[in-house]
């Protein structure tokens, strides 16, 4: 069996975990604090800082993984094509966690090298700059860290004035020692989608349902499947999603996003592992979910079809106040509806605005997709969170 080695440890790399877990394979998770929600439900685990090289290369020589699975982005990725050369394998490769570590990198190579549609987009390194890459690309337009998560340091610059706050803003939520920001001009889309996208080492990619969901704050609030799509957008999503994950190579589940606007389809960002709206995969609307996928493809298991089995929505529970030792209730109240079920993911402190869990919502193939989205939001208010 392997011996995996999780960098990053939160709610995702928890249901990733468990998958692994369930057929017998070895886990020590990693992340820069204790008790991360992985760590919980690993064999071992580690405590270190992730963009620290010598760190990094201490943990790979003391536990000897056969696997590398990045979880986060705020992680000293250049060591990877290091330990490619060493023999252990890097989820889904070197060069696609490096490549999507940086926002930079990953546009660049969509946009330029493999010619998909994106937004118009400029790079800035300083506020003086960014006023100047505001005037080329327009107001309104959205600004982003190059390396950053969740949302964070993500904002829309409406007018003159919001510049130097969107600047200030993007620093402060930066991830790793880039600081520089990705400006895009605003592209007028009706919807945004997921897909997430399953290369194999020695089988066909296969695509999941769509994705549809909600953000705010540049993070999700809700997340259905499936998203609605017109066949053609779904096509050249799909070809999209293959190009540009066929040119980062290796095997594993990729979060690709979308824009959807009037004039078609629009790249815009890409997770090199599971995604965040793709939890509505844990509510059972597929065959294998998100984390199942992920790892059969990393152990080259072959995945013979994904299909789509109920519709499903989910919805976050988020935290209002700082707390060392936030509880739930309101559980009995969840757990009596029908077809809903949540996670809880143990995080050991709250903030405002953090994810502490999920609601999660089924029903059948013939649903609307609507009603399922507001039962999975009426369900996420039934618990609370005491600080």
């Amino acid at each position: 069996m392997a011996k995996i080695l999780l960098l990053g440890s939160g709610e995702l790399g928890k249901e990733f975990v468990i998958a692994a877990q369930r057929i017998g394979q070895t886990i020590i998770a990693v992340d820069n604090y204790e008790n991360a929600p992985a760590m919980q439900v690993a064999h071992d685990f580690e405590v270190i800082n992730m963009l620290d090289g010598s760190e990094l290369d201490r943990i790979i020589a003391k536990h000897q993984p056969d696997f590398i699975v990045p979880e986060i982005e705020a992680i000293r990725t250049e060591r990877f094509y290091d330990y490619e050369k060493q023999g252990i394998t890097v989820v889904p490769s070197a060069k696609a966690a490096n490549f999507t570590m940086n926002r930079k990198a990953i546009r660049d190579l969509a946009a330029k090298e493999l010619g998909l549609k994106t937004a118009n987009y400029r790079y800035a390194t300083s506020a003086s700059e960014l006023q100047k890459a505001v005037e080329e690309v327009g107001i309104p337009c959205v600004v982003k860290p190059l390396m950053s998560s969740s949302g964070k340091g993500q904002s829309t610059i409406k007018s003159q004035e919001d510049i130097e706050k969107a600047w200030n803003y993007a620093v402060e939520g930066s991830r790793g020692d880039v600081v520089e920001v990705i400006v895009e001009a605003f592209v007028k889309f009706n919807s945004e989608i997921t897909l997430l996208t399953v290369t194999q080492n020695n089988n066909p990619t296969l695509f999941c349902a769509p994705i549809g969901h909600r953000q705010e704050r540049g993070d999700y609030q809700e997340s259905w499947q499936p998203a609605r799509i017109s066949d053609k957008d779904l096509f050249e999503a799909q070809d999209m999603a293959e190009k540009v994950t066929e040119a980062l190579g290796g095997a594993g589940l990729f979060g690709v996003e979308f824009f959807l606007a009037d004039d078609g389809v629009y790249f815009s960002e890409l997770s090199p592992r599971p995604h965040d709206t793709g939890m509505v995969t844990l509510a059972g609307t597929q065959n294998f979910n998100e984390f199942e996928l992920h790892l059969r493809a990393i152990l080259s298991l072959p995945i013979f079809e994904i299909t789509l089995e109920k519709n499903g929505a989910s919805a976050v529970i988020l935290a209002s106040k700082n707390s060392t030792n936030p509880t739930f209730s309101g559980l009995e109240k969840i757990t009596a509806l029908p077809k809903t079920d949540f996670r809880i993911f143990g995080k050991p402190t709250s903030r405002p605005y953090r994810r502490m869990g999920v609601s999660l919502v089924n029903d059948t193939l013939e649903t609307p997709i609507e009603e399922v989205v507001e039962k999975a939001k009426s369900a996420a208010k039934l618990i609370t969170i005491n600080y």
